[in-house]
């Protein structure tokens, strides 16, 4: 290996080039102070997770909304978030304060700042995270998930623009294949970061880069800005730090992120004096398919599911209240680890997929990706979204069938051996549920919700499907959709304050050392407590990225 290169600085030093990388660089450089910005991928990885994302950012009493006639306001928006977070800890004074001032920049300025840089969104506003079924409790009142025209692509688009734009002027370095390993300490302050450049690599964006080392360096800077994201690619550490309360961690998930979601930036950044908290906190789906296409290894996308599809166990048992599709994410996760296997099951018709069915990620929505609207048109039409037909077609989790006999025999098939769903028994509970909805009413606490949803004019246009009888033909053929564990988020991380500076365990400033995205859990170490609402992941990357490339560039001025 060749010796170190020394003698490389700038006023700002941003380690990771995803979106809360790319926001602080662009906030840095706009103020005048040099920047360079360090990734240990390859330059066609640029972007990071955010560009895989289907874009969707929590807005609150938005424009969006009031033309769907949604009525929100900040004090909703901030009931549901303490509901859904939680608080509980000592640890939490500062997620809560970044929390409140996350509520605030969405009920705020966030959709004119962004606007101001050309983006803009769909104009039905989704419903994510429906909640426990208190008012008091986890979920959002109202819809508030307002997907990016262009999706991840189109959140990134912006702030890599401005980025290449300084780096066209000089006043902004790229440093691509370079990967930190330390923190670089002196007098008590961090002063750079020192590290080892991989082998150039021209893998596909996503895919596993080379590890080869063919020299080291160091880079200098009056601040150090970290953000190098979760631990959710490395399974290892995500069952090291799966809490009790969410029972036993799966032997088999499905990857949400790139293997390169490591966590080897927390570990450094601790190791340099920085305090870590809320590290049991964190954010995985349920419904996650194998991808039949990957571009990952292991690589799993997940279902966006309207309220309609009966939810099992992989026993066949009917999940309890308020255990719905779309409405309280880690309650169904704890519930499901409570019976002993890694997956389950949607049974639905084939009328339920074409209204119902959305899968997360930009490359499965190639309409608001490509911006294309005769394709984005095809949706209201008969048949499901291309996405969404190929992987029943091809996807392994998937089943499809004219009667519910063979459907049960499929799932069998694919199902656990040993594990054998009874097909009188599915059948009964189907009946049952069928004979619900005979009226506009019901004790049926999953058809009075797919009812009330169908009360927003959002949800009746693209979103859930008119309630039907599964065992009626004309709805066919059935479906049943394996579902499995979805790695996605790391919800704590690096403690910092409201200026984006870490903090040590005595509570004071790292001096020279800040942090932004999810390696400090999108704002403070854990903005989002145990639970989060969605929109908030990319959201919180864009506040907290702002936040931190400001304050460094008036620490350096």
């Amino acid at each position: 290996m060749a010796e170190r290169t020394v003698g490389q600085q700038a006023d700002v030093v941003v380690v990771g080039g995803g979106l809360a990388g790319l926001v602080a660089a662009a906030e840095a450089a706009d103020a005048g102070r040099s920047v360079i910005l360090i990734d240990q991928e390859p330059e066609q990885s640029l972007g990071g997770q955010a560009f895989w994302s289907l874009g969707g950012l929590f807005l609150v009493d938005s424009p969006e909304q009031r033309r769907m006639g949604v009525k929100d306001s900040r004090d909703l928006a901030w009931q549901d978030w303490l509901g859904s977070a939680q608080f509980d800890r000592e640890e939490d004074r500062w997620p809560r304060a970044w929390a409140e001032a996350y509520v605030d920049f969405a009920a705020g300025e966030k959709r004119a700042w962004l606007r101001q840089m050309g983006h803009r969104v769909f104009p039905i506003v989704g419903w994510a995270e429906r909640g426990d079924g208190r008012a008091e409790g986890h979920g959002n009142s109202v819809p508030r998930f307002h997907i990016t025209w262009g999706t991840g692509p189109g959140v990134v688009e912006p702030f890599e623009r401005r980025v290449r734009e300084h780096a066209g002027t000089g006043r902004l370095q790229f440093r691509f294949r370079h990967r930190v390993d330390a923190l670089v300490l002196e007098s008590g302050a961090v002063v750079g970061v020192q590290g080892t450049v991989l082998a150039p690599d021209s893998v596909a964006r996503g895919m596993a880069s080379n590890r080869e080392e063919i020299a080291d360096f160091e880079i200098r800077g009056q601040a150090v800005i970290v953000t190098s994201g979760g631990i959710g690619g490395n399974h290892d550490l995500v069952r090291k730090a799966w809490p009790a309360r969410l029972g036993t961690p799966p032997k088999r998930m499905v990857a949400g992120v790139p293997a390169h979601v490591d966590g080897r930036m927390l570990q450094i950044t601790g190791e340099a004096g920085a305090r870590i908290i809320n590290p049991d906190r964190m954010w995985h789906y349920v419904e996650g398919l194998r991808n039949w296409d990957p571009i990952w290894d292991n690589h799993g996308i997940r279902i966006l599911p309207g309220p309609s599809s009966l939810w099992l166990d992989a026993e066949g048992n009917r999940l309890p209240a308020p255990y719905f599709p779309g409405f309280d994410t880690l309650g169904t996760l704890t519930h499901l680890r409570s019976t002993g296997h890694d997956y389950s099951w949607f049974v639905l018709t084939q009328a339920v997929i074409e209204k119902e069915f959305a899968l997360s990620g930009s490359e499965q929505n190639p309409d608001l990706t490509g911006k294309d609207v005769k394709l984005l048109l095809s949706r209201v039409r008969a048949g499901a979204a291309g996405p969404v037909e190929a992987f029943k077609q091809h996807g392994e989790d998937f089943v499809v069938a004219d009667t519910l006999e063979e459907l049960v025999e499929g799932m069998n098939r694919v199902g656990d051996a040993g594990l054998h769903i009874d097909a009188g028994a599915l059948r009964e509970l189907v009946e049952k549920r069928d004979r619900e909805i005979d009226n506009e009413f019901t004790k049926d606490a999953q058809i009075t919700a797919l009812r009330g949803a169908r009360n927003y004019r959002g949800d009746k246009l693209i979103r859930v499907a008119s309630p039907h009888k599964f065992l009626d033909p004309k709805h066919g053929p059935l479906i049943a959709v394996r579902l499995n564990v979805l790695t996605r988020k790391t919800l704590g991380g690096l403690e910092t304050d409201l200026s984006g500076r870490c903090l040590t365990s005595e509570g004071e400033p790292l001096p020279g050392l800040y942090a932004a995205g999810e390696v400090n859990g999108f704002g403070g170490g854990g903005m989002h407590g145990y639970n989060a609402l969605e929109g908030t992941f990319l959201g919180g990357c864009l506040f907290s990225g702002r936040t931190a490339g400001r304050a460094a560039a008036a620490q350096v001025g």
